[in-house]
């Protein structure tokens, strides 16, 4: 559903009408496991559009990672779409970068600038190695990485990392950049610096991005939209604007009132849901 601009002035429709970047129309995703076929997201829909920090919130189980994998292409939906520009994905490519939670996603045996150089060159953005290294450059110091460009990854932290991943992801300006609970393994005070990091990030370059998590906080934090998903499977729960919220609310009674109506939803099926197991075993 494309979206239109108020005027500020007299709230009539400005003449540009904004279309979703991604549309994510009725989509079921399923996958085998040795004993069972697993229904992991059951007929969501949602459309993210330019400069969204849009994210997927849910408990553990919900399809969260699934929809991820289905839009970078590594999955198929059984029922709906995913298009992207208005073109149905099909299969995996570099308008779609994923960053992972796992520090092992960077090439050990590359430094930090070769691991988005490679990035880059491998993924067609450029032939050209002077002008790859001058982009890879230009990222590393967006993530504050300038005296690392030469080290392996073995002698960073894990946040340093993380830094390396997101460089590596933006360098390759996708359409949209995939991330999948980046932040999760962190401790708690390189989880904070992070996602301060990423806004900051977004400040400069307003790139759009598609985030899960399973923190309402870090959600309210990051996202300016989040849609909020069932217990598995996971289903659309409801949708809600958090562009009004960052760090600087936290623990203010506004905050707190979202987090804690988001908190209600997820809790409520999960007792549903608990009565349901109660109720089969009686």
């Amino acid at each position: 559903m494309a979206k239109t601009q108020n005027s500020a002035a007299g709230g009539k429709p400005a003449a540009e009408t904004i279309e979703p970047i991604l549309n994510v129309d009725g989509v079921t995703l399923q996958y085998k496991t040795k004993e069972h076929l697993i229904t992991a997201t059951y007929r969501v829909g949602f459309d993210v559009f330019p400069a969204d920090r849009f994210v997927l919130l849910g408990p553990s189980g919900c399809g969260k990672s699934t929809l991820l994998k289905g839009i970078a292409g590594y999955m198929k939906p059984v029922e709906g779409a995913i298009r992207l520009k208005g073109r149905e994905i099909s299969d995996p490519g570099p308008d779609r970068v994923m960053v992972f939670q796992e520090f092992d996603q960077l090439l050990p045996w590359k430094t930090v600038k070769q691991n988005i150089t490679f990035a880059l060159r491998n993924g067609k953005k450029t032939d050209n190695a002077a002008e790859a290294d001058d982009i890879a450059m230009e990222y590393i110091n967006k993530v504050k990485l300038t005296g690392f460009a030469d080290t392996y990854p073995h002698m960073l932290s894990g946040g340093m990392k993380q830094r390396v991943a997101i460089a590596r992801g933006m360098a390759m300006e996708p359409d949209v950049l995939l991330m999948d609970e980046p932040f999760a393994a962190l401790d708690a005070l390189t989880r904070l610096q992070m996602q301060k990091e990423l806004l900051q990030l977004w400040e400069d370059t307003h790139f759009t991005v598609l985030f899960v998590t399973h923190s309402i906080e870090e959600a309210l934090i990051v996202g300016s939209r989040i849609l909020v998903l069932s217990p598995h499977p996971g289903q659309v729960k409801a949708e809600l604007n958090a562009h009004h919220l960052n760090h600087d609310n936290v623990g203010q009674k506004g905050f707190a009132d979202v987090q804690q109506r988001i908190h209600d939803m997820l809790f409520a099926d999960r007792i549903l849901e608990d009565e349901i197991q109660a109720a089969d075993r009686a």
